[in-house]
């Protein structure tokens, strides 16, 4: 028994097709498309590999683009499931103004960060932060009893040099290095972005710390997550799919 999930983000869709629906599954095989090539996914993705059984995704693309991916997934007779965010789900409680308006790509973050901080300790479990960085960046606090407390959204690297490009004048150079001191404007504009990602996260971790009096743990993901290594220097969880392990703590409660 196989099963599906599937996040459409603002930029790309990323999929993985793990043994079953349930945390630490075997992820049997993965990918990413482009939304630019969605309709290309059937043919180049999915068609040699066997059917799962079911699915579960999210989606912030847009409906349109949710409709293109369901009629490929019924080459596979499989019915389409998408997360919605609630008041509640896998022992995390949701304190957005409007629990049904927040993003389901950052619930199913939300709720795979959870996870991460129950396996440090099932009966005491930290404070998470979890923070996606991809198109854009969101940076979301859960305290010690499992609930969500609000969180940032801000742009991606890429979102804030096309601003800055945009806005200015002489600012078309190439992509440029992160250094502390930077000394020319390629290495000026991507430095001041990646510190401005930096600083959010660390202002947050203080915040969280102060709240709830203990150390949060720090878990990181996403397309865009390797150009925040300096961040390294906190005690930081990097995880391939965070999304993903959200999504299948879901689907095995479902």
């Amino acid at each position: 028994m196989s099963f599906l999930v599937i996040d459409i983000g603002n930029t790309r869709l990323k999929w993985g097709l793990y043994s079953q629906g349930v945390p630490g599954a075997e992820l049997l095989a993965h990918g990413a498309v482009v939304l630019e090539d969605i309709d290309h996914l059937w043919t180049q993705e999915w068609q040699a590999l066997a059917a799962p059984d079911a699915m579960l995704g999210c989606v912030v693309a847009g409906d349109a683009i949710k409709r293109r991916v369901e009629e490929q997934l019924t080459n596979w007779g499989v019915k389409p499931r998408w997360v919605v965010s609630s008041a509640r789900a896998s022992g995390v409680v949701n304190g957005y103004e409007h629990p049904a308006r927040l993003g389901a790509d950052r619930w199913a973050a939300i709720i795979g960060a959870r996870q991460r901080a129950l396996q440090v300790s099932a009966d005491a479990p930290p404070p998470v932060l979890a923070v996606m960085v991809g198109t854009a960046v969101t940076v979301d606090a859960v305290d010690v009893q499992g609930r969500f407390l609000g969180g940032l959204i801000m742009p991606g690297f890429g979102l804030m040099y096309r601003a800055l490009e945009s806005g200015t004048a002489g600012l078309k150079v190439p992509t440029g290095e992160v250094q502390d001191f930077p000394t020319n404007t390629s290495d000026a504009l991507m430095s001041g972005g990646t510190d401005a990602i930096a600083g959010a996260i660390e202002r947050s971790l203080r915040r969280l710390h102060l709240h709830t009096g203990r150390e949060p743990l720090l878990v990181m993901s996403g397309g865009a997550v390797s150009r925040l290594a300096h961040v390294t220097e906190l005690p930081v969880h990097v995880v391939e799919n965070l999304i993903f392990e959200g999504l299948l703590t879901l689907a095995s409660e479902a």
